[in-house]
């Protein structure tokens, strides 16, 4: 009913959800629900019993598997040989209370038909990797109990402020950061700057640093680089305990192609986790494909959803790489112009299924969890509820606005742009689904490419950023800055998100230590003391996003509510909209400011709350602070309407609150 376009695949729709519902009924039959079954984690690896240890893998294609490590010298040794269980594909080792002790290193030593290797169990919660050689161990993890402060935490309901970070970049100094300082010194400003989530990337344990965390090895082991699971646990704890959601990057959609250190071929054959042949390979990315058909496959990742929710007490997910997933194709060189690409034979029916199941299972067990889908092709129904047959995400990325912004400012004159455009950029969205709008995340700014200040000052941004001199660039780029961000938050979805360092318009790129950088981590960090400065121009673009964050969670802007268009003119470059009780007014003209100029706004009174042309900001300081606005009678096209008459500079926005209904 909401969308005649998808009448002609009706039928495709229901039969994906009847496949949904039937491999639910599949995984269910025995345990009884969707979270029992979700408990591989619980069975498979080391666990600590009361009278001893037991140690369980999964690996079909396996004739022997040993468990070596500290406590055998590194050695083959009989007592720490696996058995496998009669009829099964498990092996299954249980040994004394003093076989192995807490901190101690360990790997399997496992042989197949016509093979041998070494590798990391699958389950491993903890996994260290040599400074040296670089390769990774597991660690035997058994430390007192944590004690949560925080232990009934629930999602804010005010509408998300997302702040995507990266732990080990989170500090000025060159080095890799921590749990523990990303608690003390990152946190704090978070609260401070008004985001109510944090949106933790790189989380699950990585060979390569300089993946940023997207070619997972070890998926149940928290990355090891940036301290212990209990300091996660810490940082977690902390920000629960300042009323912030802690989301987390989950990646499953592919793994890394390591052999000894992660999944592929880890019993010796190519496709225990993954595809076979050349489906089992993302060509793009270089990693491995899952076999999202296998139950064994469902039963590691289902699992691993569980085992962040109930372990670290994560507050829900963002997927990524959902259209690699959904697509054979994987969404390569693909433009989605027409709706027959969703309900093809292009799409993997076993992922859709997945997706489905992962969002079950996630608010079964919490039902104020997030899931946030990264995708770009606009695949419908994948924000949909799955009462209404659709994948269950609570939103998605609404990755066209960057696109959008980044594409304006590259290929467009100011004097060109199109506010009517941008309006429909902003808001171009599905009516059955949410998004989190974005100017730019962590992909904008990644080695080759530049933020989005960047992009608008270019070379000025290493010389012209003190307050004490103008220059025309960065007086533009700080406009234009504040005015995308403004824009951006004030129409999405269900929430915004910025990537750390860029609400004050961090320089330069993301680049992590590498032999084509000198192993430098000059590039991998984020220049706080820039941001600090008051004498700086970055000081006053984090004062306009730490003042435009607090005002919009304050007055609970995206609460129950969506923009609603007030006027736009493309000639004047002005756009008007209203949003939760608040009136945003922008003026995008490079030149030309306009005076008393008419606006239509709903019955009541109005006061100005928020200017992006303060000094304080790096504006100007052409309007007066703490107007009032007197409502006025007008007639549009014979009809009778309330307007308000506003001065509203060039290159400059304004939020203005209806504080009465008359």
């Amino acid at each position: 009913m909401d969308d005649p376009w998808l009448e002609p695949y009706a039928d495709v729709i229901r039969r994906r959800h009847e496949l949904v519902e039937r491999k639910l009924d599949e995984l269910t039959a025995v345990p009884g629900s969707l979270p029992e079954f979700a408990c591989a984690h619980e069975y498979y690896g080391l666990h600590r019993l009361p009278a001893g240890w037991v140690f369980r893998e999964w690996a079909p294609n396996a004739v022997e598997i040993w468990l070596v490590g500290d406590f055998s010298d590194w050695k083959v040794r009989d007592q720490f040989k696996l058995t496998r269980l009669p009829g099964r594909d498990v092996w299954e080792l249980y040994m004394p209370e003093d076989a192995v002790q807490h901190g101690q290193f360990y790997r399997l030593e496992m042989c197949w038909k016509g093979g041998r290797g070494e590798r990391i169990p699958a389950y491993a919660r903890r996994v260290v990797q040599d400074k040296d050689s670089l390769l990774l161990a597991a660690q035997v993890w058994n430390p007192p109990e944590y004690k949560w402060q925080v232990t009934d935490f629930k999602v804010p309901a005010s509408g998300l402020i997302i702040y995507e970070a990266h732990v080990g970049m989170a500090q000025e100094e060159a080095e890799i950061g921590t749990y523990l300082k990303f608690r003390d010194k990152i946190l704090p400003r978070i609260i401070k700057a008004g985001y109510n989530a944090i949106q933790l990337m790189a989380v699950m344990e990585h060979p390569y640093y300089g993946s940023f965390g997207y070619h997972v090895s070890n998926f149940f082991a928290a990355s090891s680089r940036f301290g212990t699971p209990e300091e996660l646990k810490e940082l977690i704890d902390a920000a629960h305990r300042a009323g912030i959601a802690v989301i987390m990057d989950v990646v499953h959609s592919h793994a890394v192609k390591n052999e000894r250190d992660g999944l592929s071929r880890f019993d010796g054959t190519s496709y225990q986790y993954f595809h076979s042949g050349t489906r089992g390979w993302h060509e793009a990315w270089d990693s491995r494909c899952f076999d999202y058909g296998k139950i064994d496959v469902l039963h590691f990742l289902l699992s691993n959803c569980r085992y962040w929710l109930d372990e670290f007490h994560f507050d829900g997910f963002r997927f990524d790489g959902i259209t690699s997933m959904l697509y054979l194709h994987h969404g390569l060189g693909v433009d989605f112009t027409d709706y027959s690409q969703y309900f093809d034979t292009t799409v993997d029916d076993d992922a859709w299924i997945y997706c489905c199941l992962a969002n079950r299972l996630i608010h079964e067990l919490r039902p104020d969890a997030l899931t946030i889908a990264e995708d770009v092709s606009g695949m419908p129904g994948l924000s949909a509820p799955a009462e209404d047959m659709g994948a269950g995400f609570n939103c998605r990325m609404a990755m066209g606005v960057p696109e959008c912004w980044f594409r304006l400012i590259r290929n467009v004159r100011d004097e060109d742009w199109s506010v009517g455009y941008l309006w429909h950029e902003l808001t171009n969205r599905r009516a059955d689904e949410q998004t989190v709008n974005y100017v730019e995340s962590h992909d904008q700014a990644l080695v080759g490419g530049k933020t989005l200040f960047f992009e608008l000052v270019e070379d000025a941004i290493y010389n012209s950023m003190s307050r004490s001199a103008r220059h025309i660039n960065i007086d533009r780029g700080i406009a234009l800055h504040k005015l995308a961000r403004l824009a951006t938050m004030g129409t999405c979805g269900c929430g915004y998100l910025n990537f750390m360092g860029n609400e004050f318009g961090h320089p330069e790129w993301i680049d992590f230590p590498r032999e084509g950088n000198d192993f430098s981590y000059h590039y991998a960090r984020r220049q706080w003391s820039l941001r600090d400065n008051p004498e700086l121009n970055y000081w006053c673009l984090a004062q306009f996003d730490e003042a435009a964050v607090n005002l919009i969670r304050d007055k609970n802007a995206l609460v129950d509510s969506v923009p609603r268009r007030l006027y736009v003119n493309d000639q004047d470059k002005i756009l008007v909209f209203e949003r939760g009780g608040l009136v945003f007014a922008f003026n995008f003209h490079s030149s030309r400011s306009v005076a008393d100029y008419p606006i239509v706004v709903p019955p009541g009174e109005y006061h100005l709350l928020l200017d992006s042309d303060q000094l304080e900001f790096g504006g100007f300081g052409r309007i007066e602070t703490g107007q009032h606005f007197t409502l006025m009678n007008d007639v549009r096209d014979v009809e009778c309407c309330n307007i308000i008459r506003i001065y509203l500079p060039c290159r400059s926005a304004i939020v203005i609150e209806r504080i009465t209904n008359p």
